[in-house]
């Protein structure tokens, strides 16, 4: 069982000018949106929903986003944005609830676009140092000059939505025309071998990394979301299995590529870790899956935060931060 000290090391208590987040606040929680991960965003945010509510927050008001600047109701003090991919990751509805003066959970307007947009992403990578895989970006119809294997993904889909492991080069016609499907650039990364991490940070704080082992293949749709998919999923370990050695370098990067980004309030940051112990930066998920099951509160339990407290304190630190 995690130790008291263990909790406040991640959910620090000293914000002594925060402002209070009450049982009564209004709160209306988006979800929907019109991208390919909108039945995982309802699964999300019909989750956070009923945890809010067992937390005794009397005052939350769900609402299905089919548009990048819907109605809010009046009066709404906090929007609580489970909206994965499109409108809710993209900046977009940011900049709308920014330009209406109403808070909302997550990263600011020009970090989320940063972090949706993968070309962007491994821009701000590669300008700080971060360790990535190097990459190009190629036109659909056009094939990558990168060797084989590699990585073929469109740039803004998340939930590995339209990726392809590229083996052969036999393989990357049919890798690039499903990647074409989810728009005209396409990006194309050399394929590192390794275990597929992830670490979620609250609050600038790593919380213990968490290895994915894909029952097969890799960590696609599929395997992530067996029952919306009948795929047949993954295991995961938390802590992971790797040394100590290793977590602090899987966490510093992590850590380093959420500041890159200037990420706000949480995120869940993909790395690949090699045989030899080199951490290689993928991508910032900054609306990451928040069902009881999801892998952000996978990392929050290991270090005994409740499902609930959780989304109570994204909601509380949201509340007391800037936007621009």
């Amino acid at each position: 069982m995690p130790s008291s000290n263990a909790r406040k090391r991640y959910f620090p208590t000293n914000h002594l000018d925060m402002k209070t987040l009450k049982k009564d606040t209004a709160i209306t929680l988006l979800m929907g949106g019109p991208g390919s991960e909108r039945e995982v965003s309802l699964v999300s945010g019909n989750a956070v929903l009923e945890a809010l509510r067992a937390e005794g927050f009397t005052n939350v008001t769900p609402l299905v986003v089919d548009s990048v600047r819907p109605a809010i109701p009046e009066g709404t003090e906090l929007c609580y944005n489970m909206i994965h991919g499109t409108y809710g990751e993209d900046g977009g509805l940011q900049a709308y609830l920014e330009e209406l003066g109403i808070p909302y959970t997550g990263a600011g307007s020009e970090t989320s676009r940063n972090c949706f947009d993968k070309i962007l992403t491994k821009k701000a990578f590669f300008a700080a140092g971060v360790p990535t895989p190097k990459d190009e970006v190629i036109p659909s119809g056009q094939l990558p000059t990168i060797g084989v294997p590699c990585v073929i993904k469109p740039p803004c889909e998340g939930s590995s939505v339209g990726v392809s492991i590229v083996k052969t080069k036999e393989e990357l016609p049919a890798a690039v025309k499903e990647a074409a499907k989810y728009g005209t650039d396409i990006l194309v990364e050399e394929y590192i071998d390794g275990k597929e991490l992830t670490v979620a940070i609250f609050d600038g704080t790593p919380l213990p990394v968490i290895h994915i082992a894909p029952r097969e293949g890799f960590y696609d749709f599929a395997n992530k979301y067996p029952a919306l998919s009948g795929g047949v999923g993954s295991d995961y370990i938390c802590p992971a299995d790797i040394s100590e050695e290793e977590t602090k370098a899987v966490q510093e990067a992590a850590v380093a590529a959420y500041k890159a980004l200037n990420v706000e309030v949480y995120g869940r940051v993909d790395v690949l870790l090699t045989a030899d112990g080199k951490p290689y930066v993928l991508e910032i998920n900054t609306i990451p899956g928040m069902t009881s099951a999801s892998l952000f509160p996978k990392a929050a339990a290991a270090v005994g935060i409740s499902f609930g407290e959780l989304c109570s304190r994204i909601a509380e630190i949201s509340l007391n931060q800037p936007r621009g």
